[in-house]
């Protein structure tokens, strides 16, 4: 991964003003630990050795398209980190989004015509915040936190998190390339700290 996309995508913004984030695409996203503290584990030659939290937040993230089947989504790659998650998800066409004709279409096709889709797309995404990346993101923090503070009572989360929508299958191909092997590059990770708490 070049640096280019190491930088372009790991930059914190508020949501597109112009999209609508229960429409179908692809979303790469992450999550912070408050004060990117290690809940989730640690790094050893560039593997991830997951603590009991961050196995917790593993396999949440896993159970989430069998928590909202009526969404239809895909999880793309996916890494849990010391102290942050990255994660691409596919929302697909749905009874929210889409007419019932459109039903139907696979993951990359949804993924090869964003730029047309974002282009001709000006519905502002700051209405109810149901049936899209935003309620997707509660609710698996939620689930998170409320496992988490079993084992330890002051787990949380940045109250924020990090999303760029993937307008291209090469850009899909490109960010699934960073996550993967995010563990190899921790020691240059934006999020990158010594191990101030682990569990």
């Amino acid at each position: 991964m070049t640096d280019k996309y190491r930088n372009k995508y790991r930059i914190a913004s508020a949501r597109a003003p112009w999209w609508d984030y229960g429409r179908p695409g692809a979303y790469f996203v992450t999550i912070c630990t408050r004060k990117t503290q290690h809940y989730f584990g640690h790094i050893h030659d560039g593997e991830v050795h997951l603590s009991e939290i961050g196995k917790i937040a593993q396999t949440e993230w896993l159970k989430t398209p069998e928590i909202r089947p009526d969404m239809n989504l895909e999880l793309g790659a996916f890494v849990v980190m010391p102290n942050h998650f990255h994660a691409i998800i596919i929302i697909g066409e749905n009874q929210y989004n889409t007419e019932p004709t459109d039903a139907g279409r696979d993951a990359m096709h949804r993924v090869s015509t964003m730029a047309t889709t974002i282009e001709t797309t000006c519905k502002n995404s700051f209405a109810p915040q149901s049936k899209n990346l935003a309620s997707i993101i509660r609710g698996f923090k939620s689930a998170v936190t409320k496992a988490a503070r079993q084992i330890h009572s002051d787990f949380s989360w940045q109250p924020r998190f990090h999303d760029r929508i993937i307008r291209d299958e090469k850009s899909f191909q490109t960010i699934s390339e960073y996550i993967e092997n995010n563990p190899l590059k921790w020691a240059y990770d934006k999020f990158y700290s010594e191990e101030t708490f682990t569990i």
